[in-house]
């Protein structure tokens, strides 16, 4: 049984966590600005299914069986570090976008929300935050898989609903102030050195 008090910890922890800007929130303003809401908010929904796994794992104590099966996931994470080294080059080679025409295809839509998740999972924020912290806040050796599901999976996605979209329809009041090609190449390379920044942080710890 979970006391709403533990709840509510929970939810204002990663409500702070999730606000504070890193490489998920600067990526989910430039994909807002270059593709609009509905591009926004499949971003987010890749960024919440990493936070889903990551919360997982926090409460299954899957980090043991990382461990166990060390090479699996020394290759995901290398994956991942590819995957936002190669989008830390799209963005800062990304040309000027008119913000006026939106091309949200499925294909585009499922990229952007591949996108968020991979971001989460390379994020040492959102490995911070669920696998240090959540311990500290959550009493996890009481936490059963139909309180997982019932409360605390709906919880993080309504907190990262909230959070996310003050910063998705903040990008998208902006928009217009951000079509001139100058704009745009700052954003762009903000969110790069984002992506750079969170890959070679993985690259250090392994190092």
């Amino acid at each position: 049984m979970i006391l709403m008090t533990d709840v509510l910890a929970y939810a204002i922890a990663l409500g702070v966590a999730a606000g504070i800007p890193g490489p998920g929130i600067t990526a989910l303003v430039a994909r807002s600005i270059s593709g609009g809401t509905i591009a926004g908010y499949a971003m987010l929904v890749g960024l919440i299914l990493g936070d889903f796994v990551f919360l997982s794992f926090a409460v299954f104590g899957l980090s043991v069986v990382a461990n166990q099966y060390s090479s699996v996931f020394d290759l995901i994470r290398w994956f991942s570090v590819a995957y936002l080294l190669y989008l830390s080059w799209q963005f800062w080679f990304a040309e000027r976008h008119d913000v006026t025409v939106k091309d949200n295809t499925q294909k585009t839509l499922f990229m952007a929300a591949l996108s968020g998740f991979t971001i989460t999972l390379s994020n040492p924020k959102a490995i911070a935050f669920y696998l240090a912290l959540v311990p500290l806040v959550l009493d996890l050796d009481t936490i059963s898989t139909s309180v997982l599901v019932s409360v605390l999976l709906p919880v993080t996605m309504g907190v990262l609903l909230i959070v996310g979209s003050v910063y998705i329809l903040g990008a998208i009041s902006v928009r217009k102030s951000l079509s001139s090609a100058s704009a745009q190449r700052r954003l762009h390379r903000t969110a790069a050195v984002a992506m750079g920044g969170a890959a070679f942080s993985i690259i250090a710890r392994e190092i």
